[in-house]
């Protein structure tokens, strides 16, 4: 496994106690779909590692790890702290991740796992030479918003894929990255990739036949209950739409930290609840000068006008 960065440990860094602390957007239908899957591929034995293209702070690339069977090898490629190679990349990464640090990575995942991840710091387009063809299982792609980027992403990635392995494209349909749309649906078109299912945020297919998965994920969120879906066609095939609002998300990884009852640095330890008791009831001559100072000044002058005559009586 990789070990930390040389000159600040990650364990030096705040450590979030629940993945909603971590920084990244990672919907609850999402979160759904990839334990689905990934407890879909372990339920029939399905073999294969694990990858992701692209890792931000980290908190899809936890929720993966908790996943990672024994045995397994979950890689991460990311750029995080490296220069991008040219211009334009250069200038997206410098407006979407001022604030991405490899050592921010590494202090999420250690919060949440005992080692990291196999990491490769680099462009994605290096992952070929160092994870094998037809190893991978499930595959996020979620690095460059570009279409020269992610084109070449996703032709990587269909080699790396298994028979049967799913991959997911990230920002599919946002307006700010239409190259991740061209790019997504051009591998739909031209290059053989089909689609299983799509949420709002992200794009789920795979090379291989989609209907298994679809029959058995139609039948998984109708006996949930909560999850809205409805099937349309795209060029004559099956698409699966979601949407999970409301629905119960699925089992997140436990913190290092607060199982064992380490605090994290930005979060207060919670106090045990108290019986409330009743306190000493306050005396009338107090309770006389507080409503003197709440009424209005016309009429606490009258009042103590009168309280005056009276006292000299």
């Amino acid at each position: 496994m990789t070990a930390p960065i040389a000159d600040q440990s990650a364990e030096q860094l705040p450590r979030p106690t629940r993945l909603s602390e971590v920084k990244g957007w990672f919907f609850t239908a999402d979160q759904l779909l990839f334990d689905w899957f990934l407890r879909h591929q372990q339920d029939r034995a399905e073999p294969g590692d694990l990858l992701e293209l692209g890792a931000y702070m980290g908190k899809s690339a936890i929720f993966l790890g908790a996943r990672q069977r024994t045995g397994e090898r979950f890689t991460v490629c990311d750029l995080f702290d490296s220069p991008a190679e040219d211009a334009s990349n250069s200038q997206e990464m410098k407006k979407s991740y001022a604030t991405l640090t490899r050592r921010a990575f590494e202090a999420n995942y250690l919060a949440f796992q005992e080692e990291l991840p196999d990491i490769l710091q680099g462009l994605s387009s290096i992952v070929g030479d160092h994870v094998e063809e037809g190893s991978v299982r499930f595959a996020h792609i979620d690095a460059s918003h570009l279409y020269e980027h992610v084109h070449g992403d996703i032709r990587a990635v269909r080699k790396l894929l298994t028979d049967h392995g799913v991959v997911v494209m990230d920002d599919y349909r946002a307006e700010h990255c239409p190259g991740v749309a061209a790019a997504t649906w051009q591998a739909v078109t031209n290059e053989g990739l089909r689609p299983i299912c799509i949420t709002g945020t992200k794009f789920y297919g795979t090379w291989g036949d989609p209907e298994p998965l679809q029959q058995a994920l139609v039948e998984w969120i109708e006996a949930r209950g909560d999850i809205w879906h409805e099937v349309q066609y795209v060029n004559d095939a099956p698409l699966v739409r979601l949407s999970a609002k409301g629905a119960k998300e699925p089992a997140h990884p436990v913190s290092r930290y607060r199982s064992t009852g380490v605090r994290s640095p930005q979060r207060p330890a919670a106090r045990a609840p108290q019986a409330s008791r009743p306190g000493p009831r306050p005396a009338r001559g107090t309770l006389r000068r507080v409503a003197l100072d709440v009424l209005p000044p016309v009429v606490t002058r009258a009042v103590r006008n009168a309280r005056k005559r009276a006292r000299t009586r």
